[in-house]
């Protein structure tokens, strides 16, 4: 049940609208994401078997690691835990910055947690959840072969498949967070290197995401596409979302008025239960909760890697 979590383009066919151009005004590598991020030593609000770690800890155990271009966290990969005691150490990192709308991130990203008892997220969260809107970039299960992205909303937010432009394909329609079990309105992206082992055996790759008052977009590129923009893959100062083509998933604001429903977001990266709900349907052995206790070296990959965040508006 580990979960970690760091941190647009074609008209829509009923109501065009156009992507834009964005100046960078934050950017994290490095040692960066130590100032960029705070720690939070919270209990685990999706209910882990996790245990957060302050900074001074993850550094002295090597949870968390900067150098250069490279950024790792991870979970703790030695210990084998007691069934009464503490959940397996991990890192719950918050942004220090709040992000409206009008803006674009960029994630560059090397290698994401694979494989049983983990659940990798990338997502943004606005204050008085859900009133405030959750966007969820990335995020899977276990050895789940495809990248999810949804919207977690308050009431009166559906998407309409018949409304979308997109190469992934829409799931569930109400991002009400209070129906379907918080089940949100999901896309699976359609790209094998989008998520897990398939995503780390092919060098990782970028997601963005376009947040706008009246759409959200996310795209996917993988490390050896050859349709990456090179604004995208340099980092560059400034970048036009107008030459990014489909995104993978859209979420337009025709029956969802965007601008109510998201307010000012932060980054989180971090860990849940899902992996723990869907664990006997995902092929993994034992129970979720007796794998993490006593399989530590299990958790070895269950790292991510980034070579850095981008934010621009």
């Amino acid at each position: 049940m580990l979960f970690f979590t760091a941190v647009a383009l074609v008209s829509s066919l009923v109501s065009p609208v156009f992507g834009a151009s964005y100046q960078q005004t934050d950017s994290f590598v490095g040692s960066q994401f130590y100032s960029g991020f705070s720690h939070q030593t919270i209990s685990d609000p999706t209910n882990g078997r996790v245990n957060y770690v302050d900074v001074s800890t993850s550094k002295s155990r090597n949870l968390t690691y900067a150098s250069g271009d490279t950024f790792i966290l991870r979970a703790d990969d030695t210990t084998v835990l007691s069934a009464s005691g503490p959940g397996r150490n991990s890192v719950r990192l918050m942004s220090n910055n709040q992000y409206n709308s009008n803006s674009v991130m960029v994630f560059n990203i090397r290698h994401m947690p694979q494989g049983c008892g983990t659940w990798p997220a990338v997502w943004t969260v606005g204050n008085n959840w859900p009133n405030g809107g959750e966007i969820d970039i990335i995020e899977g299960v276990n050895n789940q072969a495809y990248n999810q992205a949804t919207l977690h909303t308050s009431s009166g937010c559906t998407m309409p498949s018949s409304s979308r432009a997109q190469t992934g394909i829409s799931l569930v329609n109400d991002c009400n967070a209070n129906d379907n079990g918080n089940s949100g309105c999901g896309v699976q992206i359609q790209n094998a290197n989008s998520y897990g082992s398939g995503f780390n055996n092919n060098g990782g790759g970028w997601y963005a995401l376009e947040w706008t008052g009246s759409f959200i977009k996310i795209w996917f590129w993988g490390r050896h596409d050859s349709n990456v923009p090179s604004e995208v893959s340099n980092g560059s100062g400034f970048v036009n979302t107008d030459s990014w083509g489909t995104p993978a998933a859209y979420f337009p604001g025709n029956s969802c008025p965007i601008a109510s429903h998201f307010s000012a977001q932060n980054i989180i990266i971090d860990c849940g239960d899902w992996a723990g709900n869907v664990y006997a349907s995902s092929g993994c052995p034992s129970s979720c909760v007796d794998f993490v206790n006593n399989n530590p070296s299990a958790f070895a990959d269950a790292y991510f890697d980034f070579a850095w965040v981008k934010i621009y508006d």
